[in-house]
This record gives C-alpha cells, sequence and structure tokens, in this order.
C-alpha cells in the first residue's frame, strides 16, 4: 500500500474514507481529534468483548476462537486477543499489506482492555441482565467499530486480512469474511470456545450497526482547510 490515496469509500454524510499509507495517515491531519477518537474506539470495543463474554450467551467469531484457545494455554482472553493480533498480521506479509497506527494500537489496546472490564464486570444471574450485556455489547461493538475505522488511521488486523485476500484472490469482501469468520468459528469450536444466540445476533447486526454509525464518526480528512 503506498503512502498516498488509493480509493475513497463515500459515506452518507458526504464524508469519505480513504485508503492511505501509514505516513499518509499521519500527515492527514487533524490528528487533535483523529488519535482520541482512534483510542477512545479501541478502548470501547474491548469492552464490548467483555459485555459479550459476561453475558455468556456467545461470543463474536473471532472470540469463539480466542475463548476456545484459552481453554488450553495459561493466558487470559485479552491476551489471546492481543496474540491472535500479531499472529493475522504475520498474514499480512504476504498479502502486502501495510500496517498503521491504528493497526498496531488495534492489536494491543483491544486485549488490554478487554482483561481491564473483565477483571471489574461479574457476570449477573439473571437472564435478563445477560441478554443486555450481550445487546448491549453489539450495540457498543458497532460503535467502537464506528469511532475507530473513522478515525482514519488504519484498519485492524482482522480487517486488514478481509481486505487483503478480496484483493489477491479478487473474491468479494462479503464471501472472503463470511468464508474466514465461518473458519474461525470451527476451529473455536473444536477448542472448546463459546457459540450461542449472542454469535447470531452480532452476526446479523454487527454489520448494519457499523454501516449505520460510520457517518457520524467519519472524520474527513479530505477537505481543504485548516488541519
Amino acid at each position: 500500500m503506498s503512502s498516498t490515496t488509493t480509493s475513497s469509500v463515500p459515506a452518507a454524510s458526504g464524508r469519505v474514507l480513504v485508503d492511505l499509507g501509514p505516513l499518509a495517515q499521519l500527515r492527514a491531519g487533524r490528528l487533535g481529534r483523529r488519535l482520541p477518537q482512534l483510542y477512545v474506539g479501541l478502548f470501547l470495543y474491548g469492552v464490548s468483548l467483555a459485555l459479550m463474554v459476561r453475558g455468556a450467551l456467545g461470543l463474536a467469531p473471532w472470540d469463539v476462537l480466542h475463548s476456545g484457545f484459552i481453554r488450553h494455554v495459561p493466558m487470559t482472553l485479552g491476551q489471546a486477543v492481543v496474540l491472535f493480533s500479531f499472529v493475522v498480521l504475520l498474514l499480512w506479509i504476504p498479502l502486502r499489506e501495510m500496517p498503521g497506527l491504528g493497526t498496531i494500537s488495534n492489536a494491543v489496546v483491544v486485549g488490554l482492555s478487554a482483561d481491564a472490564t473483565l477483571a471489574v464486570l461479574d457476570r449477573p444471574d439473571a437472564l435478563a441482565a445477560r441478554l443486555g450485556l450481550v445487546v448491549g455489547g453489539v450495540v457498543l461493538c458497532g460503535a467502537a467499530g464506528a469511532l475507530y475505522i473513522g478515525a482514519q488511521l488504519g484498519r485492524g488486523p482482522r480487517d486488514g486480512l478481509m481486505t487483503g485476500l478480496s484483493r489477491r484472490t479478487g473474491l468479494s469482501l462479503r464471501l472472503v469474511r463470511t468464508g474466514i469468520e465461518v473458519s474461525v468459528v470451527a476451529i473455536g469450536l473444536l477448542l472448546g470456545g463459546v457459540l450461542g444466540v449472542g454469535t447470531v445476533v452480532y452476526a446479523l447486526a454487527i454489520g448494519p450497526l457499523t454501516q449505520l454509525m460510520l457517518p457520524w464518526f467519519t472524520v474527513d480528512v479530505t477537505a481543504p482547510g485548516p488541519r
């Protein structure tokens, strides 16, 4: 990926998501807003993961894998998130994806935030409360994703794997994402991961929620004027 704009995706607000290289992401300006927005989004992403864990009614596809993995390895869920993030980044090398500040931050902050939230949040006994945690986690995940993506400081490790495979294979993003998520769920289940109604809710809702919220948080880095 070059350090210049290579493509753009229009948003409903009139702003666009631009595909920038690592240096261009920083040079695009408005860092006073974009950096805090990035880290708030990543922190809340980790919180949303923890909410779904404490809801105990099923996890997002990648977290099915993480939860299965830690049944066999002495580490926390957040540490597994960090570990798999860097494993996925290794897969970027043959795909020639270039990580940005947001990519590396994503790999670290989400896992740390998830562990911090799990340390202070207990699983409730009431089913209604657990359903509330799952629904709240999915909605918060949509908002968190829109925040960090809208900051335009680089895609996360798993998103980059999806876009890189799509570009290399010529397959659609939807097909590639489906293939990846079915694969990680299958591996996670083999390892003893947690699958349930929350997984279905996440799969059905996360795309529309992110699409709805993304225009609210997308920072325009293409407009002329003061940065």
